[in-house]
């Protein structure tokens, strides 16, 4: 497919290379001449320097014959007028980013008004992603399916656990919790795991299940499992905004330290219920004096990676609380995960699935589209939710009896109410939500399984 995409942050940089990646025509737009030239050269990719609000701009870069707009400048008017003048000149699908809270409770009507085909707000993403995580504080990573009701969880098997030298068939009957273990890693080494897959402490374990029984998994395995009942969150963002509207929701306390006086002020009018401290949270005494060694969460969400860090690694020293820590350059990931931050965050990442997501989509020839995808583990693996409409050669034929690609793995089925764990005689029907964990990169539709 062509894609325009208009602005070359951090987000649509990062849309850039991955959408090259999948092998799609892609054309950056931005009003920074300089800018433009270093992702387009970087990626081999055209460019065009100039106002992507600008009919004669978009005309120049091909949107009569783009098949998607995406326009993530920083400016959500700007996105939006970008959309517009696309349906208008090009007719092509149009997805905009936009932050602003004003306009939170307004999507729907914005979308449907001018047409849009999606509406994404990193930060709001980003602030869910967090809340799932507080409520179970083992996890390092959540992800969920099927409007919550199924969650992808990532957690790391400690020395001396219970797990330690268990093989991957015996969790359910030993511990009787109906969870399924997806995904290993195990150094750099990734794996899609049988059921003779023996596990080891240190191991970090992806698994499937219900919110229910990734509770009971934990309690079983002797995980912390309780939702944190206190939260110091540092840097007062939009994350901020919208996660302590959720925490406090869920009856969490929450305290904001913000050194600018000013948004100190904007947050307690916002959100009366928290507590707002105007400071400077690398000061190691403010974060002691404000009950840093007490609280059950500790979130970094400044505009400064390196700080976000410094700052994780502190409250790890000085604290038992569950860390979130916003880093959006991964460039550096494995040297990262090694200083043991607790869970990252990625606000561009999260957007650059969602996007990823609906373009697997409109590429799918059949009715069975992507109805969710998540790169997990450092984008060495992917699950997918496809949802069956209609039959292919995949339909009512029992696993047992399918020719599989390797390194992947049917983990769920969305039947209904029901929520199946597939075993051998188990078999999709039409209707069936299905989710699939592999290594394998690029899968459009659930035909894309078999060898």
């Amino acid at each position: 497919m062509k894609i325009l995409i208009v602005g070359c942050g951090k987000v649509g940089k990062t849309l850039a290379s991955t959408l090259n990646e999948e092998g799609h025509d892609i054309v950056v737009v931005d009003t920074n001449a300089e800018l433009v030239e270093s992702v387009s050269s970087s990626l081999d990719i055209m460019g065009v320097a100039g106002n992507g609000a600008s009919y004669s701009v978009q005309m120049e870069a091909g949107v009569e014959e783009a098949d998607l707009l995406l326009a993530v400048t920083t400016s959500d008017e700007l996105n939006l007028l970008c959309c517009l003048i696309a349906k208008k000149a090009g007719n092509c699908h149009t997805i905009a980013r936009v932050r602003n809270p004003i306009y939170n409770k307004e999507i729907s009507f914005i979308r449907e008004e001018l047409g849009l085909s999606m509406i994404i707000n990193p930060e709001q993403a980003a602030a869910d992603e967090i809340a799932r995580l507080l409520r179970f504080p083992s996890a390092i990573k959540s992800d969920t399916f099927a409007k919550g009701r199924v969650e992808l969880l990532r957690v790391q098997i400690p020395e001396g656990s219970v797990l330690h030298n268990r093989k991957v068939m015996e969790i359910v009957s030993f511990f009787m919790c109906d969870v399924l273990v997806c995904a290993v890693e195990r150094g750099d080494e990734v794996m899609i795991p049988n059921g003779h897959f023996v596990l080891k402490s240190g191991d970090k374990i992806s698994f499937i299940a219900s919110p229910k029984k990734a509770t009971d998994f934990f309690k079983k395995i002797l995980l912390d499992y309780n939702q944190v009942e206190t939260s110091m969150i540092v840097g007062g963002s939009t994350i901020a905004l919208y996660l302590t509207e959720k925490l406090l929701a869920s009856g969490v306390d929450v305290k904001i330290i913000e050194r600018d006086r000013k948004r100190c002020e904007e947050l307690s009018e916002l959100l009366p219920e928290a507590v707002i401290i105007n400071g400077d949270a690398t000061e190691q005494e403010v974060l002691l004096e404000e009950g840093l060694q007490d609280t059950n969460a500790f979130v970094a969400l400044t505009n400064f990676d390196e700080e976000n860090i410094m700052l994780s690694l502190f409250a790890g020293k000085n604290s038992k609380a569950k860390r979130v820590t916003k880093v959006n350059h991964l460039s550096f990931e494995s040297v990262i995960e090694d200083l043991n931050l607790g869970a990252l965050i990625s606000p561009k990442h999260i957007t650059s699935d969602s996007i990823l997501q609906y373009v697997r989509a409109m590429g799918n020839a059949s009715g069975n589209n992507v109805e969710t995808l998540y790169r997990i583990i450092g984008g060495k693996a992917e699950a997918l939710a496809f949802k069956i409409n209609e039959r292919t050669e995949v339909v009512g034929v029992p696993f047992e009896k399918m020719s599989l690609k390797k390194n992947l793995l049917i983990c769920c089925i969305i039947r209904g109410s029901k929520i199946i764990t597939p075993r051998g005689k188990d078999m999709i029907l039409v209707g069936d939500t299905v989710i699939v964990v592999t290594t394998n990169q690029g899968l459009n539709d659930i035909h894309d399984i078999m060898a």
